[in-house]
């Protein structure tokens, strides 16, 4: 009998109604019941079950999962949430229910994959799994090799610094880069640690996919993008813990000194 159960996140996610990550999320808020009991995350759900979403039932879906390329124009949120202004959903307006994989800022433009397929979404988005996206960006100032450089070796922000990554000059304001890490609104951080501010940002590739439709505009990925893109994230790890790189914390060694000590005063310990 237990073959017949899924996790309650994976559930949601095969409904298209959001991705797991997002279901996650719902889940915490109480939003969710299962045979009218709320349940707790890492609960797991048969076909039998009455899995409903702010009161309203859902189902799983059996239809060809949905794979778009979009891309964005400046000025749109990705969100799902359509009390949100501008909203990624309600500006496709696409007939069956999409949502976003990953995040592009709203003053960005360029490439970005929409789904109802929530299997798909942690593979491509695992930290750990190196997936290439890649940029083209514009500075408010002229580019020289130290930035170039500096860029590529990586810069620390987010309490972190970041991947070694591949730079490439295009003019005296423009520069390519390709990432394999998202940290949050990490090129722009990275530029503004180096003394630059970033005046237009454009995603043109991801892993795979390249950019090749007018701003605004969106297209079915096709059946062999779709079969090279599933080969190459299917090594990708699927847990919450191979996402994230471990870091040893370095062990502090405790010294007792007592109060008469003269160290006491020169360590500042009162």
């Amino acid at each position: 009998m237990e073959e017949n159960l899924k996790r309650l996140n994976k559930f949601i996610g095969e409904t298209g109604f959001c991705s797991r990550r997002e279901a996650d999320k719902i889940i915490e808020e109480g939003r969710v019941t299962i045979n009218g009991i709320v349940p707790e995350l890492g609960t797991k759900v048969s076909h039998d079950d009455e899995v409903r979403i702010d009161g309203k039932l859902i189902r799983e879906k059996k239809e060809k999962p949905i794979y778009l390329a979009f891309n964005k124009p400046v000025g749109i949120e990705c969100t799902t949430n359509l009390e949100v202004r501008n909203n990624i959903v309600d500006y496709l307006n696409y007939p069956t229910r999409i949502f976003p994989i990953g995040r592009l800022d709203k003053a960005s433009e360029g490439l970005i994959f929409m789904t109802n397929d929530g299997d798909i979404v942690n593979k491509i988005l695992r930290a750990r799994n190196n997936h290439e996206k890649e940029y083209t960006v514009t500075v408010n100032k002229l580019i020289t090799d130290r930035f170039i450089e500096k860029m590529g070796n990586g810069v620390p922000i987010l309490d972190t610094i970041t991947r070694k990554c591949k730079v490439e000059q295009i003019s005296s304001t423009t520069f390519k880069i390709v990432l394999t890490q998202g940290l949050n609104r990490q090129i722009r951080r990275m530029c503004e640690y180096l003394g630059y501010e970033v005046t237009a940002l454009k995603r043109i590739r991801i892993i795979n996919i390249s950019l090749d439709i007018p701003v605004g505009r969106f297209r079915d990925l096709t059946d062999a993008e779709i079969k090279e893109l599933n080969a190459l994230i299917e090594p990708s790890s699927k847990t919450e813990e191979a996402s994230l790189p471990k870091q040893e914390v370095p062990k502090r060694r405790t010294e007792f000194i007592k109060r008469d000590d003269p160290r006491f005063k020169k360590r500042g310990d009162y």
